[in-house]
């Protein structure tokens, strides 16, 4: 088994060097050649190398807050954006965009482009507040889970009535955010977006036999010595950060955080947490960096919203699941 392990993490390398270089090289209108990289070459610097990093990030971070969600609810089905904290960005988003250009043009004279992610990560920090707060009163998974799902809903109808009586250019704007990118991410957002993400994934070492205990339920982890309350407050406070992040400097990138754990959970047949938080790691990235790809050249000169080949993919993934019905 270890050695099976070993051969499928080697594949799993190999097709993550072979993801960055198609990201770098093709991940544009028009193919970049080796010798063409240079400390000159702006294209390269300023908008592939940065796409590449947002790609890896976000893959990592959705993919992770997924399996926290699905390990803690013991629902495979269960994704990074079930708590209502996309909705919430998108809420905050909306009101930006939507709200009327004599309230968006002053704040992005004095914030610039980072209005939006500004936006987006105090509509997901004011959802994730709400629901570590009612974590604590609620001692169900279950109810916690559904109480998550009614918020986003609330979210969702308040969304709908700010899109009924928008502007259409407006609107447009909302709409294309709302279809993900990973193009809009800078240099400079890199210098945030960067350190934050890998300090919250990082701090997930620290949670390992959590995630493990938590997946036989609550009271296999109070014989173990965990705190489960303790343990989900936290799990979902990284979950929901990481989740929040990415969507503030991204989008909503749909399927990834319920697709990649049951990829891995295929792949690899362990109910090591640790194997598949590193799995989750490599396949997460390696499918946003392929679907950057070919959202670059499936049409010629034309960028497909990401969010349309991710659900291509992670959408009959989770059919998969439904019709064979494993056993947690």
């Amino acid at each position: 088994m270890l050695r099976q392990h070993t051969i499928t993490f080697f594949i799993l390398i190999l097709l993550f060097v072979l993801a960055c270089y198609s990201s770098l090289v093709y991940g544009g209108s028009s193919s970049i050649s080796w010798n063409e990289i240079n400390s000159d070459n702006f294209i390269f610097w300023q908008i592939r190398f940065p796409k590449t990093i947002t790609a890896i990030l976000a893959g990592c971070t959705l993919s992770v807050a997924g399996l926290i969600l699905q390990v803690l609810f013991r629902n495979p089905l269960a994704g990074p954006y079930a708590l209502g904290i996309s909705s919430g960005a998108s809420l905050m988003v909306a009101l930006c965009l939507l709200a009327g250009q004599s309230v968006l043009i002053p704040m992005n004279f004095m914030l610039g482009k980072s209005v939006l992610v500004i936006a987006a990560m105090s509509g997901a920090l004011v959802i994730t507040l709400m629901i570590l707060s009612i974590s604590k009163k609620v001692s169900s998974n279950v109810v916690l889970l559904l109480i998550g799902l009614m918020i986003a809903q609330i979210c969702g109808a308040l969304l709908s009535a700010l899109e009924y009586f928008a502007d259409p250019n407006n609107l447009k704007s909302f709409v294309l955010w709302g279809m993900g990118s990973l193009s809009n991410t800078t240099l400079p957002d890199l210098g945030i977006y960067v350190p934050l993400g890998l300090i919250f994934l990082f701090s997930l070492l620290f949670f390992i036999k959590p995630l493990n205990a938590l997946l036989l339920g609550e009271n296999y982890a109070h014989n173990l010595g965990v705190n489960p309350k303790r343990a989900r407050f936290f799990l979902i406070l990284i979950s929901s950060v990481l989740t929040g992040l990415t969507t503030a400097f991204c989008g909503p990138i749909a399927f990834v955080g319920i697709a990649v754990p049951i990829l891995s959970r295929m792949i690899f047949h362990s109910s090591k947490q640790q194997l598949h938080l590193v799995s989750c790691l490599f396949i997460g990235s390696i499918l946003l960096l392929f679907a950057d790809t070919i959202t670059s050249h499936a049409l010629e000169h034309l960028t497909l919203p990401i969010n349309m080949i991710t659900t291509l993919v992670g959408a009959p993934i989770v059919i998969y699941l439904m019709f064979k019905n494993k056993q947690w």
